[in-house]
């Protein structure tokens, strides 16, 4: 019995290559995608992180400053990650972890201010940027087609 050769993607029967019109799509949706609030709040999210992390003492830099600068990078990137897709269960996992890496960034300020090594006010800016992220968050997430959504064999996000 003859085994059929199944053909990498990228040996398309359609021969359709990358043109310019492509380019410009990518572009555009590019553009849309680091114009939007959520990404925009994101993006000031690490610039807070780094500011605290950068000014911690090496023992806390070592302790907390992977995490809390993994945290805050994972905010943009799933969020980039969930706007390139449609399925909706991908974008459900992909905001469920911006969720957790937010609530985990915002427990670690407060650690933070409890060993005492930034001014309040430093780590309420922080506090802040999550709070107006979460908003942001929650409205991005009713946007959410449900009609478009696959079963991934977990049965999470299935009504």
């Amino acid at each position: 019995m003859r085994q059929q050769r199944i053909k990498p993607m990228w040996e398309d029967d359609n021969d359709s290559e990358w043109d310019e019109s492509d380019e410009e799509e990518f572009q555009r949706m590019k553009r849309n995608r680091f114009q939007h609030p959520l990404m925009q709040k994101a993006l000031e999210i690490i610039k807070l992180t780094q500011a605290i992390v950068g000014s911690l003492d090496e023992a806390r830099t070592e302790l907390y400053g992977g995490q809390m600068m993994e945290s805050a990078m994972i905010l943009a990137s799933k969020f980039s990650g969930a706007e390139a897709m449609e399925n909706y269960i991908h974008k459900m996992e992909n905001a469920v972890q911006m969720k957790l890496h937010a609530r985990s960034l915002s427990s670690m300020s407060y650690q933070l201010a409890l060993e005492g090594t930034h001014a309040e006010e430093h780590l309420q800016l922080l506090r802040d940027g999550i709070e107006d992220f979460r908003k942001l968050f929650i409205t991005w997430v009713k946007g959410f087609d449900k009609s478009k959504r696959e079963d991934d064999g977990w049965g999470v996000f299935m009504d």
